[in-house]
Protein backbone atom coordinates (compact mmCIF):
# COMPACT_ATOMS: atom_id res chain seq x y z
CA UNK A 1 0.00 0.00 0.00
CA UNK A 2 1.46 3.38 -1.00
CA UNK A 3 2.13 6.19 1.48
CA UNK A 4 -0.27 8.50 -0.39
CA UNK A 5 -3.13 5.97 -0.10
CA UNK A 6 -2.44 5.48 3.62
CA UNK A 7 -2.63 9.27 4.20
CA UNK A 8 -5.96 9.45 2.34
CA UNK A 9 -7.46 6.59 4.36
CA UNK A 10 -6.34 8.19 7.63
CA UNK A 11 -7.94 11.49 6.61
CA UNK A 12 -11.22 9.72 5.80
CA UNK A 13 -11.12 7.95 9.15
CA UNK A 14 -10.62 11.24 10.99
CA UNK A 15 -13.58 12.84 9.18
CA UNK A 16 -15.81 9.89 10.02
CA UNK A 17 -14.71 9.99 13.68
CA UNK A 18 -15.49 13.72 13.94
CA UNK A 19 -18.99 13.18 12.56
CA UNK A 20 -19.64 10.35 15.01
CA UNK A 21 -18.53 12.47 18.01
CA UNK A 22 -20.68 15.39 16.90
CA UNK A 23 -23.77 13.16 16.75
CA UNK A 24 -23.00 11.70 20.18
CA UNK A 25 -22.91 15.20 21.73
CA UNK A 26 -26.48 15.93 20.60
CA UNK A 27 -25.75 18.11 17.64
CA UNK A 28 -28.20 18.01 14.78
CA UNK A 29 -27.30 15.17 12.48
CA UNK A 30 -26.24 16.23 9.10
CA UNK A 31 -26.63 13.77 6.26
CA UNK A 32 -23.28 12.31 5.51
CA UNK A 33 -22.45 12.50 1.84
CA UNK A 34 -21.53 9.28 0.20
CA UNK A 35 -17.87 9.42 -0.68
CA UNK A 36 -16.62 7.73 -3.78
CA UNK A 37 -13.91 5.13 -3.17
CA UNK A 38 -10.41 6.59 -3.29
CA UNK A 39 -8.57 4.99 -6.15
CA UNK A 40 -5.19 3.52 -5.33
CA UNK A 41 -2.28 5.56 -6.59
CA UNK A 42 -0.65 3.89 -9.56
CA UNK A 43 3.01 4.90 -9.85
CA UNK A 44 4.47 5.17 -13.29
CA UNK A 45 6.81 2.21 -13.64
CA UNK A 46 10.43 3.04 -14.38
CA UNK A 47 12.00 0.21 -16.35
CA UNK A 48 15.14 -1.01 -14.62
CA UNK A 49 18.09 -2.13 -16.73
CA UNK A 50 18.35 -5.87 -17.06
CA UNK A 51 21.47 -7.60 -15.72
CA UNK A 52 22.54 -8.40 -19.29
CA UNK A 53 22.34 -4.80 -20.47
CA UNK A 54 24.21 -3.59 -17.39
CA UNK A 55 26.97 -6.11 -17.95
CA UNK A 56 27.27 -5.03 -21.58
CA UNK A 57 27.55 -1.40 -20.45
CA UNK A 58 30.37 -2.30 -18.07
CA UNK A 59 32.22 -4.34 -20.71
CA UNK A 60 31.94 -1.57 -23.27
CA UNK A 61 33.25 1.01 -20.79
CA UNK A 62 36.17 -1.24 -19.78
CA UNK A 63 37.08 -1.81 -23.44
CA UNK A 64 37.24 1.96 -23.96
CA UNK A 65 39.36 2.55 -20.84
CA UNK A 66 41.85 -0.17 -21.85
CA UNK A 67 42.16 1.24 -25.37
CA UNK A 68 43.09 4.62 -23.84
CA UNK A 69 45.65 3.12 -21.44
CA UNK A 70 49.18 4.45 -22.04
CA UNK A 71 51.03 2.09 -19.70
CA UNK A 72 50.48 -0.35 -16.86
CA UNK A 73 52.02 -3.10 -14.78
CA UNK A 74 50.55 -6.59 -14.63
CA UNK A 75 51.09 -9.65 -12.54
CA UNK A 76 49.62 -13.11 -13.03
CA UNK A 77 49.80 -16.16 -10.80
CA UNK A 78 48.66 -19.77 -11.03
CA UNK A 79 46.43 -19.70 -7.94
CA UNK A 80 45.77 -23.41 -7.63
CA UNK A 81 49.27 -24.54 -8.74
CA UNK A 82 47.75 -27.06 -11.10
CA UNK A 83 50.81 -27.23 -13.32
CA UNK A 84 49.80 -24.78 -16.06
CA UNK A 85 52.41 -24.93 -18.80
CA UNK A 86 54.48 -22.12 -20.29
CA UNK A 87 56.87 -22.91 -23.14
CA UNK A 88 56.98 -26.50 -21.92
CA UNK A 89 57.74 -25.53 -18.30
CA UNK A 90 55.44 -25.24 -15.27
CA UNK A 91 54.12 -21.69 -14.93
CA UNK A 92 54.24 -20.06 -11.50
CA UNK A 93 54.09 -16.29 -11.77
CA UNK A 94 54.49 -13.46 -14.25
CA UNK A 95 55.42 -9.79 -13.81
CA UNK A 96 55.02 -7.49 -16.82
CA UNK A 97 55.20 -3.87 -17.88
CA UNK A 98 53.28 -2.57 -20.88
CA UNK A 99 53.84 0.63 -22.81
CA UNK A 100 51.22 1.89 -25.25
CA UNK A 101 49.84 -1.69 -25.14
CA UNK A 102 52.18 -2.58 -28.02
CA UNK A 103 55.46 -2.91 -26.12
CA UNK A 104 55.82 -5.40 -23.29
CA UNK A 105 58.56 -6.57 -20.97
CA UNK A 106 57.84 -9.62 -18.84
CA UNK A 107 59.58 -11.90 -16.39
CA UNK A 108 57.97 -15.31 -16.00
CA UNK A 109 58.82 -17.57 -13.08
CA UNK A 110 58.63 -21.23 -14.06
CA UNK A 111 59.71 -24.59 -12.70
CA UNK A 112 61.68 -27.06 -14.80
CA UNK A 113 62.55 -30.72 -14.05
CA UNK A 114 66.29 -30.20 -14.49
CA UNK A 115 66.93 -26.66 -13.25
CA UNK A 116 64.21 -25.99 -10.68
CA UNK A 117 62.90 -22.42 -10.58
CA UNK A 118 64.10 -20.13 -13.37
CA UNK A 119 62.97 -16.82 -14.84
CA UNK A 120 62.14 -16.51 -18.53
CA UNK A 121 62.45 -13.00 -19.94
CA UNK A 122 60.49 -11.72 -22.93
CA UNK A 123 60.66 -8.29 -24.54
CA UNK A 124 58.52 -7.18 -27.47
CA UNK A 125 58.61 -3.75 -29.12
CA UNK A 126 56.62 -3.32 -32.31
CA UNK A 127 57.27 -6.26 -34.61
CA UNK A 128 60.44 -7.43 -32.83
CA UNK A 129 60.57 -9.81 -29.87
CA UNK A 130 63.30 -11.54 -27.89
CA UNK A 131 63.45 -14.35 -25.35
CA UNK A 132 65.94 -15.68 -22.81
CA UNK A 133 65.55 -18.67 -20.52
CA UNK A 134 67.44 -17.29 -17.51
CA UNK A 135 68.81 -14.00 -16.24
CA UNK A 136 72.36 -14.81 -17.36
CA UNK A 137 71.43 -16.35 -20.72
CA UNK A 138 71.76 -14.44 -24.01
CA UNK A 139 68.70 -12.99 -25.72
CA UNK A 140 67.50 -14.85 -28.79
CA UNK A 141 65.08 -13.70 -31.45
CA UNK A 142 61.45 -14.77 -30.99
CA UNK A 143 58.72 -14.55 -33.67
CA UNK A 144 56.32 -11.84 -32.42
CA UNK A 145 53.30 -14.12 -32.85
CA UNK A 146 54.92 -16.52 -30.34
CA UNK A 147 54.76 -13.98 -27.52
CA UNK A 148 52.10 -15.68 -25.37
CA UNK A 149 50.37 -12.52 -24.14
CA UNK A 150 49.26 -9.67 -26.39
CA UNK A 151 48.04 -7.03 -23.96
CA UNK A 152 46.76 -4.81 -26.75
CA UNK A 153 44.31 -7.64 -27.39
CA UNK A 154 42.70 -7.12 -23.99
CA UNK A 155 40.58 -4.27 -25.39
CA UNK A 156 39.63 -6.51 -28.33
CA UNK A 157 38.52 -9.28 -25.95
CA UNK A 158 36.24 -6.87 -24.11
CA UNK A 159 34.79 -5.32 -27.24
CA UNK A 160 33.95 -8.82 -28.52
CA UNK A 161 32.58 -10.20 -25.24
CA UNK A 162 28.95 -9.11 -25.75
CA UNK A 163 28.86 -11.35 -28.86
CA UNK A 164 30.97 -14.23 -27.51
CA UNK A 165 29.74 -14.47 -23.92
CA UNK A 166 27.56 -17.45 -23.00
CA UNK A 167 26.54 -16.16 -19.57
CA UNK A 168 27.06 -12.83 -17.82
CA UNK A 169 26.06 -11.54 -14.39
CA UNK A 170 27.01 -8.92 -11.83
CA UNK A 171 27.79 -10.91 -8.68
CA UNK A 172 28.65 -8.21 -6.13
CA UNK A 173 31.02 -5.44 -5.12
CA UNK A 174 34.49 -5.69 -3.58
CA UNK A 175 37.41 -3.41 -2.76
CA UNK A 176 40.58 -4.17 -4.74
CA UNK A 177 43.76 -2.21 -4.00
CA UNK A 178 41.69 0.50 -2.34
CA UNK A 179 39.26 0.87 -5.25
CA UNK A 180 35.57 -0.01 -5.00
CA UNK A 181 34.83 -2.44 -7.81
CA UNK A 182 31.87 -4.18 -9.42
CA UNK A 183 32.40 -7.92 -9.78
CA UNK A 184 31.25 -9.33 -13.12
CA UNK A 185 31.32 -13.00 -14.05
CA UNK A 186 31.13 -14.22 -17.64
CA UNK A 187 31.43 -17.62 -19.30
CA UNK A 188 33.18 -17.81 -22.67
CA UNK A 189 34.92 -20.33 -24.90
CA UNK A 190 38.71 -20.29 -24.69
CA UNK A 191 39.04 -19.08 -28.29
CA UNK A 192 37.42 -15.79 -27.23
CA UNK A 193 40.67 -15.08 -25.36
CA UNK A 194 42.91 -15.48 -28.43
CA UNK A 195 43.44 -11.72 -28.91
CA UNK A 196 44.94 -11.66 -25.37
CA UNK A 197 46.45 -15.16 -25.03
CA UNK A 198 47.68 -15.76 -28.55
CA UNK A 199 48.46 -19.46 -28.14
CA UNK A 200 45.21 -20.48 -26.41
CA UNK A 201 43.70 -23.79 -27.55
CA UNK A 202 40.06 -23.68 -28.68
CA UNK A 203 37.22 -25.83 -27.38
CA UNK A 204 37.39 -25.16 -23.64
CA UNK A 205 34.82 -23.36 -21.49
CA UNK A 206 36.25 -20.59 -19.33
CA UNK A 207 34.74 -18.76 -16.37
CA UNK A 208 36.12 -15.22 -16.28
CA UNK A 209 35.68 -12.98 -13.23
CA UNK A 210 36.28 -9.25 -13.65
CA UNK A 211 36.80 -6.61 -10.98
CA UNK A 212 35.85 -3.28 -12.58
CA UNK A 213 36.46 0.08 -10.86
CA UNK A 214 33.07 1.74 -10.35
CA UNK A 215 34.49 5.25 -10.70
CA UNK A 216 36.51 5.02 -13.90
CA UNK A 217 35.50 1.60 -15.32
CA UNK A 218 39.14 0.52 -15.00
CA UNK A 219 39.82 -3.22 -14.93
CA UNK A 220 41.61 -4.02 -11.66
CA UNK A 221 41.67 -7.82 -11.67
CA UNK A 222 40.86 -10.67 -14.01
CA UNK A 223 40.51 -14.33 -12.99
CA UNK A 224 40.52 -17.07 -15.63
CA UNK A 225 39.23 -20.43 -14.42
CA UNK A 226 39.38 -23.43 -16.72
CA UNK A 227 41.56 -24.71 -19.52
CA UNK A 228 43.28 -22.19 -21.73
CA UNK A 229 45.58 -24.87 -23.11
CA UNK A 230 44.81 -28.53 -23.76
CA UNK A 231 47.39 -29.54 -21.13
CA UNK A 232 45.79 -27.42 -18.38
CA UNK A 233 43.84 -29.06 -15.58
CA UNK A 234 40.10 -28.23 -15.69
CA UNK A 235 40.33 -26.28 -12.41
CA UNK A 236 43.35 -24.19 -13.40
CA UNK A 237 42.89 -20.65 -12.04
CA UNK A 238 45.01 -17.72 -13.24
CA UNK A 239 44.66 -14.36 -11.49
CA UNK A 240 45.76 -11.26 -13.42
CA UNK A 241 46.17 -8.05 -11.40
CA UNK A 242 46.61 -4.65 -13.05
CA UNK A 243 48.42 -1.79 -11.26
CA UNK A 244 50.23 1.50 -11.92
CA UNK A 245 47.92 2.39 -14.78
CA UNK A 246 49.26 5.27 -16.90
CA UNK A 247 52.45 5.47 -14.81
CA UNK A 248 55.20 5.94 -17.43
CA UNK A 249 57.50 3.01 -18.20
CA UNK A 250 60.37 2.73 -20.66
CA UNK A 251 60.67 -0.51 -22.62
CA UNK A 252 63.61 -0.94 -25.01
CA UNK A 253 64.85 -3.84 -27.07
CA UNK A 254 67.88 -5.63 -25.60
CA UNK A 255 71.35 -5.27 -27.02
CA UNK A 256 71.70 -8.80 -28.33
CA UNK A 257 75.37 -8.25 -29.17
CA UNK A 258 76.38 -7.72 -25.56
CA UNK A 259 73.68 -10.05 -24.25
CA UNK A 260 72.29 -7.37 -21.95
Amino acid sequence: MSAALIRRLLASALIASSMFLAAACGEEATPTPTLAPIPAATPTPTPAPTPTSRVEDFLEAVSSSIANMSSAKFSMVDETETGALFFGTTFKRMEAEVEDLGSVKMQVEVETPNFGFVQIGIIKVGDQAFLRFSDDAPWTSLPPDQVPFEFAGLAVVFSNLPETVQHAAITGRETVHGARTVVVEVVVDSEALLPLITTADPGHEMTVTLWIDEAGFVLRQLRLVGQIYDDDGPETSRLLTIEDINVPVDIELPDIVSGQ
